[in-house]
């Protein structure tokens, strides 16, 4: 029996996150996205796995520190913001992504 997902209902909060911030976080995603592309032409070049693996490695720990920064943009801003007007829904949907991004 397939699993029926739901739709939230929950609204989000309409202000806006730190410039500087999101800039940072587009840079170091545009960069982890140049690592990635990079790692596929060492795939396609037939380089020796272990340099391959390595570099994977390398674009996974990237991609989680950017995780890491998106976490603690939300918190800092939409949590804050949740815990001040009493949004229950906010902090469980804060619990179900972090959840996620553990696994």
């Amino acid at each position: 029996m397939a699993k029926e997902k739901t739709k939230s209902t929950h609204t989000h909060h309409t202000h806006h996150h730190d410039p500087q911030k999101t800039k940072t976080i587009v840079n170091r995603m545009n960069r982890a996205i140049g690592h990635m592309e990079s790692v596929r032409n060492m795939i396609a070049d037939d380089r020796d796995c272990s340099e391959v693996l390595i570099q994977i490695a390398a674009v996974r720990s990237a991609i989680t520190n950017i995780g890491k920064l998106i976490l603690e943009d939300h918190i800092d801003h939409c949590i804050v913001h949740a815990v001040e007007d009493g949004d229950d829904e906010m902090l469980q949907e804060l619990k179900e992504a972090i959840d996620k991004f553990m696994k």
